[in-house]
């Protein structure tokens, strides 16, 4: 057993595996520790190697790959599950057609073979310009989308754990722009919004568009309130954005009927967890335990208390 405070957001996780086709069998992919771990491809760097000498690339290189590019990628929350039952399914069909269609790729001969019988060098240049932007825009929009359906054919248990790494790389910088230069603050509300809604509706009955969520900034947890009845009723939740990592992502977020709002002690699998039996009482600090998941998958946390 381990137990952490204030140890890493996925200390309350347990590992996670599936099996990908790579060449001509099938390799174990895991998830272990906050780490994407590949046991059939031991020297990656030897193996990158060979790829830049002309060797082909193993898949389960590419997905090791694909998932660095995206730790810190504020539309995975966006994209992938926002509860369990939320599922999006990909198979690795999907991705070997989206892999064939980009291969074929834009700009091919058929566009951009004509001639000029004596073609203005200024107007050329200015075309060849265009033609190697659109070339670059067009890669790179296609391998962002072979990542991205590369990541989601990993399946849930794997998807969950993406948005824990994408949200705990952002949690504590909100003040921070992005690359792009804009705010991350939207993206992360949006995550944290659309999944204490669903939350919500599990543990209150609420309909999810009854719920108004907002980003605490703060010391302690937040707050958790039910306001009005009837159709004016809402429930008005501020959380953390950490929230989504260590409580969300770990399963934790509604433990033996009762709202999860923060982790006291990580820890797998025992955890102690702050919680609330209904909004607006007094937080209280409970010992959870996990247990096998109904639906039999081993790397799918459930908790009791």
């Amino acid at each position: 057993m381990t137990g952490v405070p204030n140890g890493p957001w996925f200390t309350s996780l347990p590992p996670c595996e599936t099996l990908v086709p790579c060449g001509q069998g099938q390799h174990a992919v895991r998830w272990e520790a906050g780490e994407l771990r590949l046991a059939s491809h031991a020297d990656l760097e030897a193996e990158l190697v060979l790829v830049a000498l002309g060797g082909e690339k193993a898949r389960c290189v590419e997905i090791a790959e694909a998932w660095r590019r995206h730790t810190a990628d504020l539309t995975v929350p966006g994209i992938g599950p926002r509860s369990a039952a939320d599922e999006v399914a990909v198979s690795w069909d999907d991705v070997d057609a989206a892999e064939q269609a980009a291969q074929g790729g834009p700009g091919g001969r058929g566009r951009w073979g004509w001639k000029l019988a004596s073609p203005p060098r200024a107007a050329m240049a200015r075309a060849a310009i265009r033609h190697q932007q659109y070339q670059e825009e067009a890669g790179d929009a296609s391998q962002r989308r072979l990542d991205m359906l590369s990541l989601l054919a990993l399946g849930t248990e794997f998807q969950v754990r993406l948005i824990g790494q994408v949200v705990a790389a952002h949690a504590d910088r909100m003040d921070e722009p992005d690359e792009h230069g804009y705010s991350i603050r939207p993206a992360l509300k949006a995550a944290l919004a659309g999944r204490v809604a669903l939350v919500a509706e599990q543990w209150l009955g609420i309909d999810p568009d009854q719920v108004e969520v907002s980003l605490y900034r703060g010391t302690g947890w937040g707050s958790v309130e039910l306001t009005e009845r009837g159709e004016q009723r809402r429930l008005r939740a501020s959380l953390p954005a950490w929230w989504l990592a260590r409580v969300w992502a770990c399963g934790l977020a509604l433990t033996g009927r009762h709202l999860v709002v923060a982790v006291e002690r990580a820890g797998w699998p025992t955890a102690q967890v702050l919680a609330l039996r209904a909004p607006g009482a007094e937080p209280v600090s409970l010992s959870a335990h996990a247990v096998s998941h109904p639906s039999g998958a081993a790397d799918a946390p459930h908790w009791e208390i």
